[in-house]
């Protein structure tokens, strides 16, 4: 609650200025990108495997690194992705995810839970 002397003064009351976590997206829901490499990457202690994770130069000519979601992936180099933003908690500098099943990034096969997620795959129709 504001006081009278606080509305009178010549101070005024300073806002804070909310941080981005995906600055490369530039204030975008999701930018479109092109795979430049894939490779594994360990993470960080306690936790040990060999994350899957992707260099990729998006249309506004900025690198990013995704993490590649899900049970196997078809993405080499050159394949075009949708990039989102959500980070990968135990991989340093990986701050952005590709969409699955958009553009050349196929979805999970036989996914039954969770395809928001993780792209439906297409489902052939009987005549």
């Amino acid at each position: 609650m504001v006081t009278i002397k606080q509305l009178i003064s010549s101070y005024k009351r300073i806002t804070k200025k909310t941080k981005c976590n995906v600055k490369r997206l530039d204030k975008c829901p999701q930018k479109r990108g092109i795979v430049i490499k894939v490779f594994e990457q360990t993470p960080t202690k306690p936790n040990s495997a060999r994350r899957k994770v992707a260099r990729v130069k998006l249309s506004s000519g900025k690198r990013v690194n995704c993490y590649i979601p899900g049970i196997g992936h078809n993405l080499q180099q050159h394949s075009v992705v949708l990039v989102r933003g959500g980070r990968c908690r135990d991989l340093i500098g990986v701050r952005y995810k590709p969409i699955r099943g958009k553009f050349d990034f196929a979805a999970v096969k036989g996914r039954i839970t969770r395809r928001s997620k993780y792209g439906l795959p297409s489902l052939k129709k009987k005549d």
